[in-house]
């Protein structure tokens, strides 16, 4: 068998959806499964043992209809026997529709019968569960080729000896207090609106350096360094003290390393939340409160904890829709206590016995 999975967009959602081929390869153990996503996540899917070969969907290729349809007819004649769509976007309903797969799998969407033959129900935003319908969602476009219940649904990351032992040397060449904790602090999100306050990030800050002494790194990209220098401005000379502003991962796979050797990720909910959970790193994140808290709010447990608005006030939720809290995120963001998220951060730290 011949599998092709096709997730583009963010890091975050390549990540997830790597529990369609981890699944697929332990129920056809000699298949040959592709993976395909834009070039800026590919290092999340590197080294997966679950993964044959990765397909770079690039933006040229994309934005050109001659080299899109030379690209389509590529994939065709890599004859799969199945492509699960997991974006189901015009580009990627062209390249399944005409992949030649028997299995053309997919969401239900209005027109989706046009390209796919297999058309999967999503349960509605708002369904419970214990593992986030970010996940669920994704298992259901399993059902056509695993009748077996599955219970393997985490993301996983795999990184070489190599990269863990780069990511050891990069700490030990800062002077680290060597007894303390590391937090790696995602102190942006990757959205405006995704972002909690720079005030009140760096009142947490605060609070987390005179909790814990611990070491703080920041994860930001280059275009986000000045915002993330607002931030650093905003803390007390204490906390300045133990923030390690210069100590960067160059490129993602540098960063995923560097993420496996902390004792936690601390800040705004993202992709670098699903990478620290798929490392086993303990997470403590706030979500945007216009992000979707049924799909995104994953693997919840004790040393996985995250705060919602919708948790703390359901009703803001019942008089207004996604569009009114999106434009008004700062209005909402003020509706976080901040004494609340200082109490669950406090028992975070007994949890992980920092």
């Amino acid at each position: 068998m011949k599998f092709l999975i096709i997730q583009q967009k963010r890091i975050g959602d390549v990540l997830t959806s790597t529990i369609l081929s981890n699944n697929l390869k332990k129920t056809y153990p000699n298949a040959e499964i592709d993976y395909m996503c834009y070039a800026n996540c590919v290092a999340v899917l590197e080294n997966n043992p679950n993964i044959s070969n990765i397909i770079v969907l690039e933006e040229k290729v994309r934005k050109n209809y001659f080299s899109l349809f030379q690209f389509i007819f590529k994939i065709r004649n890599k004859k799969y026997d199945a492509v699960i769509d997991v974006y189901s976007k015009l580009e990627t309903n062209l390249i399944t529709f005409f992949s030649g797969a028997k299995y053309k799998i997919s969401y239900k969407k209005g027109y989706s019968n046009i390209f796919y033959n297999y058309n999967i129900e999503r349960l509605k935003n708002g369904t419970k569960s214990e593992i986030g319908l970010a996940i669920i969602n994704r298992l259901r476009l399993l059902k056509p080729l695993i009748s077996e219940e599955i219970s393997d649904y985490k993301p996983k990351i795999f990184l070489t000896e190599k990269e863990i032992e780069s990511a050891k040397e990069l700490l030990e060449s800062y002077s680290l207090k060597k007894e303390k904790p590391i937090f790696m602090i995602g102190i942006l999100g990757s959205e405006w609106y995704k972002t909690y306050p720079f005030e009140r990030m760096a009142e947490l800050l605060d609070y987390i350096v005179a909790s814990t002494d611990a070491n703080l790194l920041f994860n930001y990209i280059p275009k986000q360094k000045e915002e993330a220098q607002k931030i650093y401005n905003l803390c007390q000379p204490e906390t300045q003290n133990r923030i390690y502003f210069d100590l960067y991962a160059n490129d993602l796979r540098s960063f995923l390393g560097l993420l496996s050797q902390c004792n936690a990720l601390i800040g705004n909910e993202g992709g670098s939340v699903n990478m620290a959970k798929a490392l086993f790193v303990p997470t403590f994140s706030l979500f945007s409160p216009s992000v979707d808290k049924e799909t995104w709010q994953i693997f919840e447990d004790e040393k996985n904890i995250s705060i919602h608005l919708k948790d703390l006030k359901p009703e803001i939720y019942k008089e207004h829709d996604e569009k009114f809290i999106k434009e008004n995120t700062f209005r909402y963001f003020e509706e976080y206590p901040i004494n609340l998220i200082k109490e669950k951060l406090a028992s975070f730290f007994e949890i992980i016995k920092i």
